[in-house]
C-alpha cells in the first residue's frame, strides 16, 4: 500500500496524479509495495547546469521524484540539496507547493560554481542522521558531469556504504560526452574490497532529460535499489 493515497494526491497536488500512478506501477514492478523509505533529491547547481534550470528539466525531475516519494514516504516532503563548489541550499519540496518550487529556490541562490559531490553527500548523510530515521533511504543524485575532487567522492561513497542510504546517480548531458566516465567507475567500485555493499547506481538521461518517458525514468531510478535492500538487510545495514 502506498504511503500517501491517491485521494491525498488529488487534493494536494493534482498535477502529480499521472506521475504518482506511473511511479506506483514501477514500485510494484520492482517488488517494493509496502516499503517505507526516505527519498532525497540532490541537484547540481554548477554553471553548466544553467540551461537545465531554464528549460524546466530540474523542476521536472523534482516533480517526478515527489511522485515516487509519495509511495515510499508518508510526509509528502522530499529533502533537497543544491550543490556546486559548496552547498548552495539544503531545503525541501512538498506536495502542496511543488509547482515552480525549483525556480523559487534557485532565484535565492548565488553564483553557480563548480561540481563537488562529496559536500552534497555529506549534507545528505547529516540530514539523514539528524532525522533519527532507521528506514532505508533512496538518494536521487543529479549531475551533468564529474566532480572536481574525485577521490573525496569515492571515499564518501565507500564510507556511506555502512549506512542505509542508496545513491542513484542520474546524468544530464550529451550521451557522447566522457563527463560520465567517472560515474560509471563509481557505480562499479569493488565489493567488498572498496565498500561493504554496492550502494550506488548510475544512468544517463541524455541531453534533454524531459523527453525520457516517466515509466522509463522510474524503472531506472529503482533498477538497483531492490538488490541493494536485500544485501543491506543481510549485512544488518537495513533493519529486516
Amino acid at each position: 500500500m502506498a504511503a500517501i493515497s491517491l485521494t491525498k494526491i488529488e487534493e494536494t497536488a493534482p498535477k502529480l496524479v499521472s506521475l504518482y500512478k506511473t511511479a506506483g506501477h514501477a514500485v510494484s514492478g520492482h517488488g517494493l509495495d509496502g516499503l517505507r523509505a526516505a527519498v532525497y533529491l540532490v541537484v547540481d547547481y554548477s554553471g553548466s547546469m544553467k540551461p537545465y534550470y531554464k528549460d524546466g528539466s530540474v523542476q521536472a525531475l523534482a516533480d517526478r521524484v515527489l511522485g515516487l516519494s509519495a509511495h515510499l514516504d508518508d510526509d509528502g516532503i522530499v529533502p533537497v540539496v543544491f550543490f556546486s563548489t559548496d552547498i548552495d541550499a539544503v531545503t525541501d519540496i512538498a506536495l502542496a507547493d511543488h509547482e515552480g518550487r525549483v525556480e523559487r529556490i534557485a532565484a535565492g541562490l548565488g553564483h553557480m560554481g563548480r561540481t563537488s559531490y562529496h559536500l552534497a553527500m555529506d549534507a545528505v548523510i547529516d540530514h539523514y542522521l539528524d532525522s533519527g530515521s532507521t528506514e532505508p533511504a533512496l538518494v536521487v543524485f543529479q549531475t551533468d558531469g564529474g566532480p572536481i575532487n574525485r577521490l573525496a567522492a569515492e571515499r564518501y561513497l565507500c564510507k556511506a556504504a555502512k549506512l542505509p542510504l542508496f545513491w542513484q546517480f542520474i546524468g544530464f548531458g550529451d550521451p557522447g560526452s566522457r563527463q560520465f566516465d567517472y560515474l560509471r567507475k563509481l557505480d562499479d567500485l569493488a565489493v567488498p574490497d572498496k565498500r561493504i555493499v554496492d550502494n550506488a547506481g548510475f544512468f544517463h538521461a541524455g541531453a534533454d532529460p524531459r523527453t525520457v518517458p516517466d515509466a522509463e525514468l522510474y524503472d531506472r531510478l529503482l533498477d538497483e535499489f531492490p538488490t541493494w535492500l536485500v544485501d543491506a538487510r543481510a549485512r544488518g545495514i537495513v533493519q529486516p
